[in-house]
């Protein structure tokens, strides 16, 4: 891992922290690069339950980095191998965002545009500082975010991701909770704590079910209604006979704390 990225684990949670903050944490070539891989050492750390993601400095993330998009424009081809790379491993770690076992929350402060805004769109749950602008604004330089559409229309409704996509305004913070972007909007002063607080809710319930529940989630959003439900169903017999469900049903009966062995 390089000091781009920053690890610090606290507890059942780790705390990613993009840290390039001169470039507003633009999601360069090592930025990328730096994410998928300690996204691959989260993927297998079963003592962390919860991941919370935010940026360094003034911003959340402002994005790809424009400059180093421009450089390659000097190649033979034009860039055009280089920017299906990019925009292929940006993909590939917003993906690796939703597939990843543990639940990730986004902190986010200042702005969060482009594929920043796509980054806060690919995880789980978003916490933003009043003032925080959210937007999709390729547009105004030629260059629509035809990527960031992507995750931003399985987020917000339709007719609002279009009206974001081709004005390229920003919304703030309270506007993208009203649509659903975010969960909510807190004080400046109490992001970090707010956000915290929200990690540590889901890191204390039993580890399976929440790593269960999020590959259910997304899995049966694709699903027609009736082959969602079955898919569900089975999911839920599945976690039914496990001895962990089985003592919370127990404890919770009985008026007492679980006695879980699986919180991994």
């Amino acid at each position: 891992m390089t000091a781009m990225l920053l690890r610090e684990d606290r507890g059942a949670v780790a705390h990613l922290t993009l840290n390039t903050p001169d470039s507003l944490n633009a999601l360069s070539d090592a930025m990328l690069e730096a994410m998928a891989n300690e996204l691959a050492r989260l993927h297998a750390d079963a003592q962390i339950r919860v991941v919370v993601l935010k940026g360094a400095g003034r911003c959340f993330c402002a994005g790809h980095d424009l400059k180093e998009m421009q450089a390659a424009r000097q190649a033979a081809d034009g860039g055009a191998a280089a920017f299906k790379d990019l925009f292929d491993r940006c993909a590939d770690v917003m993906q690796a965002i939703v597939t990843l076992p543990q639940p990730v929350i986004a902190q986010v402060h200042g702005i969060a545009t482009a594929a920043g805004c796509q980054l806060v769109a690919s995880c789980d749950m978003a916490v933003a500082a009043e003032g925080t602008r959210f937007g999709v604004n390729g547009v105004n330089i030629g260059l629509f975010c035809s990527t960031p559409m992507v995750a931003l229309t399985r987020n917000v409704p339709a007719k609002l991701a279009f009206e974001m996509l081709t004005t390229g305004a920003f919304i703030p913070a309270a506007r993208a909770a009203e649509i659903g972007l975010i969960n909510r909007v807190v004080p400046p002063e109490a992001l970090e704590d707010e956000t915290a607080a929200l990690a540590d809710t889901v890191a204390a319930k039993l580890g399976a079910a929440v790593r269960t529940g999020k590959r259910g989630f997304y899995d049966q959003m694709g699903l027609p209604l009736d082959r969602a439900y079955a898919h569900a169903g089975a999911v839920m017999v599945e976690n039914m006979l496990w001895r962990d469900t089985d003592e919370g049903i127990r404890a919770f009966l009985e008026k007492r704390d679980p006695d879980w062995k699986d919180q991994g």
